[in-house]
């Protein structure tokens, strides 16, 4: 291999490339990696690290107000907004020399700067050429904002992480995980928070009643949701930004926040020009092991638009590193893949929903309940929870399973273990649940509905 400079050469220092060039090194290749930002990637810099920190401040609110009912005297609080942003740079800048320091431990070359692929083996940075047998791009993706009048005047998720002040009125565009998080966030903090969007119901592509569900519940914590409506135009007006709805209304407040899905980052990388195959909406193709059209170039990430997860990427830089220098070709599984939305209260998710179920199963049993959760019992929270269990008639075997609540993604990665594992609804019936807990709950569900595939009418119901 001593054609090329290097073995490896990565551009993308997010949690996918960096997972692959780490085991791609521990393998005895020799990697470089570049990064035009931060190491660390969306996640770790503006992503799931800094939201779930802003996630647990925003609910220290109910928290004071719940303790309440348990018997304690909760005086005088305020909250900082700035101490709140130092607090989270702080922490993000001591995983970003962690995730340095890893790559380096490991024997990667570390660049900063911006990577362009020049050809199948050729990248450059820094008006130096590099060589390498292999290039990975894993250059993540952005927020995308529509084309309408005055968008500049808009913020994304990145610039949220940045915000000089809490703003104290915000519309949040958007229906999918980011705009329902974010707007949990905004609300917990105690900013008046509308949330519109375009389709039926937020949420698309999660089961229909975990999305009627959570929209009923973020409701009743005061958020505005309005579906079936957008942001047409967005200007300044004394002092305050005017965003022009869709439906003729106007809202006056201090920031308009998109949250209308990304894009993947593919523009200038040079990769039209190695002949690398893109999608229409510019992810690169890939195959199974994440190779591209051109034998040399793979991808991870986001940037091939597949499930958009971190867990996700990292499993499928690991996979290149085993294919590539490990003698061992890896395929990253994407089946039954567990997710959590952080919203409040929070989603966790993992296998099919009941709409993508009876597309594959003929016949299904639905499993679910809706309860108050016990802490409620003493401190008044409106707050419910919702469980459901998705089962092949045929097999038994459960291949969905949701819930919305607090400690939902907790409890839902267990769950995940029993669904990748096969198991039947009877193996679910057959283990003690733990008393008293929400997740006990999955264990006992008894009553069920059957619901059947009919081509003329969709689905028909049947309590049993």
């Amino acid at each position: 291999m001593t054609d090329f400079d290097y073995d490896l050469f990565v551009i993308g220092g997010g949690s996918g490339g960096v997972r692959a060039a780490r085991m791609s090194a521990s393998h005895g290749a020799r990697v470089a990696i570049a990064e035009e930002y931060r190491y660390g990637g969306t996640c770790v810099i503006r992503g799931c690290v800094p939201k779930k920190l802003l996630v647990y401040a925003s609910h220290f609110r109910d928290d004071f107000e719940d303790a309440r009912g348990f018997g304690w005297t909760v005086g005088e609080h305020s909250f900082s907004w700035p101490a709140l942003i130092a607090a989270k740079d702080k922490e993000i800048a001591r995983l970003e020399t962690a995730y340095r320091a890893l790559l380096e431990k490991a024997g990667a070359t570390v660049l900063a700067g911006r990577a362009r692929i020049v050809d199948p083996h050729t990248v450059e940075i820094g008006g130096e050429r590099i060589t390498a047998r292999y290039l990975l791009v894993a250059t993540g993706g952005r927020p995308f904002v529509p084309e309408i009048p005055g968008r500049e005047l808009g913020i994304v998720s990145n610039d949220a992480f940045h915000l000089s002040e809490l703003p104290r009125r915000i519309v949040v565009v958007g229906g999918g995980y980011i705009a329902v998080e974010f707007a949990g966030i905004w609300n917990g903090l105690g900013a008046e928070t509308t949330l519109l969007y375009r389709g039926a119901e937020i949420l698309r592509g999660f089961d229909r009643d975990v999305r009627s569900f959570l929209h009923a519940e973020i409701q009743k914590k005061g958020v505005q949701v309005q579906c079936g409506v957008e942001v047409a135009a967005i200007e300044r007006r004394a002092g305050a930004i005017a965003a022009r709805l869709t439906n003729g209304e106007t809202r006056l407040v201090d920031a308009v926040m998109f949250a209308t899905g990304r894009v993947p980052n593919t523009v200038g990388l040079g990769l039209e020009a190695a002949g690398v195959e893109l999608a229409a909406d510019g992810s690169v193709r890939v195959d199974a092991h994440s190779r591209t059209n051109v034998p040399s170039i793979y991808a991870v990430g986001d940037v091939t638009h597949r499930l958009q997860l971190t867990p996700v990427a990292i499993r499928e830089g690991a996979a290149v590193a085993a294919t590539l220098f490990g003698g061992k070709p890896t395929v990253a599984d994407h089946d039954d893949v567990p997710t959590a939305v952080f919203s409040q209260p929070p989603i966790g998710t993992v296998g099919l929903s009941e709409e993508k179920a009876l597309e594959r199963y003929p016949e299904l049993e639905i499993y679910k309940t809706d309860f108050r959760p016990m802490k409620a019992t003493l401190s008044g929270s409106t707050e419910r929870t919702l469980m459901k269990l998705i089962v092949d008639r045929a097999s038994q075997r459960v291949v969905g399973a949701h819930m919305v609540g607090a400690d939902a993604p907790e409890i839902i990665q267990g769950i995940g273990i029993a669904l990748k594992a096969g198991l039947t609804k009877a193996d679910f019936d057959a283990t003690v649940g733990i008393h008293p807990t929400a997740a006990e709950e999955f264990v006992t569900l008894r009553d069920r509905i059957v619901v059947t595939r009919e081509p003329e009418d969709g689905a028909a119901r049947a309590a049993v």
